[in-house]
């Protein structure tokens, strides 16, 4: 017994610390994430995406963590409520605290070129 609440309390501390700042939400099989976009283009242009495909940032993709090759997901930009839909085709973003990493197109029509970066809300699109 006193083994069972040491290894509930010590999980509860585990799972507390690690806040982050990513905000991913599943209920009635929805899905949708907010948290910080990036975007990519030049250095990855025409170089095979994780799931095989050629990039083409002038394409509406994007490179997600978890989410399945293929989910067509809409980007909305919460500085100016712009949306873009994008295809998942790719694996990333590999820095810390992004969600998301748009293609140069998909980014151009949400207006986050210049800042690099943006808050943004994920939902998928069934």
């Amino acid at each position: 017994m006193k083994l069972k609440i040491l290894i509930i309390v010590s999980l509860s501390f585990f799972f507390s610390c690690s806040v982050s700042k990513e905000k991913e939400v599943r209920s009635n099989y929805k899905f949708y994430q907010k948290g910080e976009a990036s975007w990519y283009g030049p250095g990855f242009n025409g170089k095979k995406t994780a799931n095989g495909e050629i990039f083409n940032m002038n394409k509406l993709t994007a490179a997600h963590k978890k989410l399945a090759f293929g989910t067509k997901v809409r980007v909305t930009n919460l500085k100016n409520n712009k949306t873009v839909v994008v295809k998942i085709n790719d694996r990333g973003p590999f820095v810390k605290g992004r969600v998301i990493d748009l293609s140069k197109k998909a980014a151009q029509q949400i207006d986050m070129i210049k800042t690099g970066h943006v808050p943004v809300k994920i939902e998928i699109l069934k």
